[in-house]
């Protein structure tokens, strides 16, 4: 399997916009309370909020394509656009997401292997990520790939206050490919 990746700009907007709420609707939509759950969607996903951050130099999102189809995104954050660590040694990994008819494939461990690239090749130290306490499947598959937790945020999907882990991999460990 060959993915190719490409960084988003400007012109991206419209497709990084549908991508990004399909993919976080089928990953949480059923797992959380239908108002408090519509009210993110529409305050998180706009194309004001993505425009902004695609123009953030310190904000990346990558496209993920295995051929022609696009399957799959990321965005990496880095100096202070990271949510909570904000050292400049670190890299924050604040999405993936793998559309869910190419789950299961190892699309997201190829990707997570070029986000540690990525953030090896840019010299920093290691790369974290938050992720919901609840998604024992994304849990362990983190630990499956070096992440450990070293700590805990919350994070708010309308007025529901949930816990993200805060999980890290020190890039001291990595091997580039």
């Amino acid at each position: 399997m060959v993915l190719q990746y490409e960084k988003c700009d400007e012109s991206n907007l419209e497709q990084l916009l549908e991508i990004s709420k399909k993919t976080f609707s089928d990953a949480f939509e059923t797992d959380n309370d239908p108002n408090d759950f519509k009210t993110y969607l529409n305050v998180a996903f706009t194309k004001e909020i993505l425009n902004s951050a695609i123009n953030n130099p310190n904000i990346a999102f990558f496209f993920t394509y295995l051929g022609e189809k696009l399957v799959a995104y990321f965005k990496l954050n880095t100096s202070e656009a990271q949510t909570d660590v904000k050292l400049s040694e670190s890299m924050e990994l604040e999405r993936i997401y793998v559309l869910k008819e190419f789950q299961g494939r190892g699309i997201g461990e190829a990707i997570l292997t070029k986000i540690k690239k990525i953030a090896f090749e840019s010299e920093k130290a290691f790369l974290w990520l938050g992720v919901w306490e609840e998604n024992q499947r994304a849990i362990k598959f983190y630990q499956r790939h070096g992440f450990s937790k070293f700590g805990t945020h919350p994070y708010f999907i309308g007025t529901d206050k949930q816990t993200d882990w805060l999980m890290r991999y020190d890039l001291v460990n990595f091997i580039p490919k």
